[in-house]
């Protein structure tokens, strides 16, 4: 049987500028720039530059359009709208100060160096090949190497590229030939399929320029042509029971392998690469400074331009003011009128979005660095308090969510080096006299432990949770291997060496 009844929900709903200034928050200083270039192409009323005397204020509720069926009635005109749009505070923001220095004009100069692409397609034009389809195939080799030098892409899928895009039908055969030939330019181990066949072309290509045999190369081929998982998870008794060498033998091959590249592409970091091996520069959101004991925290507003409403939006609005004085406006009009209105409350909208995104931002990392406030004087990691999103969203009176938004992604800069925001935040752990310290305090430990081993028998989660209970850490095992994992520090028999 069905039943209508009406039920009353309270929901909570984000305006538009709530939802806009929670996507800025997010987004770092680097690419903040970006995303005003963006909102000022989009909309023409919105304008970078000086400050202006001139002004609007924006107000709700006015110029509604009426009904068809109802009588042409206008209780407001809209002169009387519009000037409540003249004649008040600025709406403008404006993010650099009027002084000029010279760092306005540094910029970063960009180096000018060879591809990897182009670096590979130079030595395949000196290759002698028999025929076209050969140096077509070795072309289509080349375009479907990553950035990493291996060609992960499979050998049937290269054939089916070669048909649909340059209407050549060859042979899986024709691939792997010249793909042979390939994998002997430089770097040595490009065009490789997987880690193991990159080493080993890097080793045959060592030992053929070599004037006279080398046992320990040729000891270091044979471990990864047939024992290369052994190898991997360094079980090095059985790689020499099972070659009959020693273990002197076996360390000088090992060292020899670990001189070899596992990404040969990585020397190089322009061209149609440079986008995953570009050198990537971090432009810190914050600068703190310590002037005489005092800490001085500024936001860096360098990629953030002056924003004002566009004066020819200004102008227009007068402009019909003065034109539609002493009668009625049409609907065409008000059309436009209302279109200016809206470009302008979107402008606004986004002006106060950014005003709104550096206070916030501010704000939290100011109440961070008093938190922190030994750490960021002594640049000394073992002052760093226990801190959760939720301390600082207390003091702040901020939502945690906004907490979080904030130190994603974002970096301050101390006289101790760029440090990640989001590292400052950290649980607590207590010690065996009830004092509670941060975890950051455990992992340095944890770390150094790590370094000072026994390298030849590394110690395992275990016998590092007894050192640290030995230093009056309450900690679990499985704690330890946790703060491990997060320090991307293997397990110990990966951690074993010769």
């Amino acid at each position: 049987m069905l039943k209508q009844s009406f039920n009353q929900k309270m929901l909570q709903k984000l305006s538009p500028q709530q939802i806009q200034l929670m996507k800025l928050l997010q987004i770092p200083t680097a690419t903040l720039d970006q995303r005003i270039q963006e909102e000022l192409e989009s909309n023409p009323a919105l304008d970078e530059g000086e400050e202006f005397d001139e002004v609007f204020d924006i107000e709700e509720g006015v110029g509604e359009e009426k009904k068809e069926d109802e009588e042409p009635v206008e209780t407001i005109e809209l002169d009387d709208y519009l000037q409540e749009y003249i004649d008040d505070d600025p709406i403008s923001y404006k993010m650099k100060s009027d002084v000029y220095t010279v760092e306005d004009e540094k910029t970063i100069p960009i180096a000018v160096q060879q591809s990897f692409h182009d670096h590979l397609l130079n030595q395949i034009g000196m290759l002698d090949f028999a025929n076209e389809t050969d140096e077509a195939i070795a072309e289509q080799i080349v375009g479907s190497i990553d950035e990493d030098g291996y060609l992960r892409r499979d050998i049937a899928s290269i054939v089916d590229d070669l048909m649909f895009s340059q209407n050549l039908i060859v042979e899986k055969e024709d691939i792997n030939r010249i793909l042979k030939r390939i994998q002997q330019i430089d770097p040595p181990g490009v065009g490789s399929v997987n880690l193991q066949e990159c080493l080993l072309n890097q080793l045959i290509a060592k030992d053929r320029k070599a004037y006279e045999p080398n046992a320990t190369i040729t000891l270091a081929i044979v471990i990864l042509e047939k024992y290369f998982n052994e190898f991997t998870k360094k079980h090095y008794t059985k790689l020499q029971k099972a070659l009959e060498i020693s273990e002197t033998q076996l360390k000088d091959a090992i060292d020899e392998i670990l001189k070899l590249n596992p990404k040969p592409a990585s020397g190089f970091t322009s061209g149609s690469y440079n986008s995953a091996n570009s050198i990537q520069y971090i432009m810190p959101d914050f600068i703190i400074v310590n002037r005489d004991g005092e800490l001085e925290l500024s936001l860096n507003n360098r990629n953030a331009p002056d924003l004002r409403i566009n004066d020819g939006y200004m102008d227009m609005l007068k402009s019909y003011k003065d034109t539609t004085r002493g009668r009625r406006s049409t609907k065409q009009e008000k059309e436009a009128i209302m279109f200016i209105k809206q470009k302008i409350d979107s402008a606004k909208w986004f002006i106060d979005a950014i005003k709104q995104r550096q206070q916030t931002l501010y704000n939290t990392m100011y109440t961070i660095m008093q938190f922190q406030y030994d750490f960021f004087r002594t640049g000394d990691e073992r002052k760093l308090k226990p801190m959760i999103l939720k301390d600082i969203a207390e003091i702040t009176s901020l939502d945690i969510s906004t907490i979080s938004r904030v130190a994603n992604s974002k970096f301050v800069q101390t006289e101790y080096g760029t440090k990640r925001l989001k590292d400052f935040f950290s649980e607590s752990l207590q010690t065996q006299d009830g004092q509670e310290v941060s975890t950051f305090e455990v992992k340095n430990i944890l770390k150094d432990l790590i370094l000072d081993e026994n390298k030849r028998k590394p110690l395992s989660d275990e016998k590092l949770k007894d050192f640290l209970m030995k230093k009056g850490y309450n900690i679990a095992r499985r704690t330890v291997a946790k703060y491990r994992e997060q320090l991307n520090i293997p397990v110990a028999r990966l951690r074993k060496e010769l």
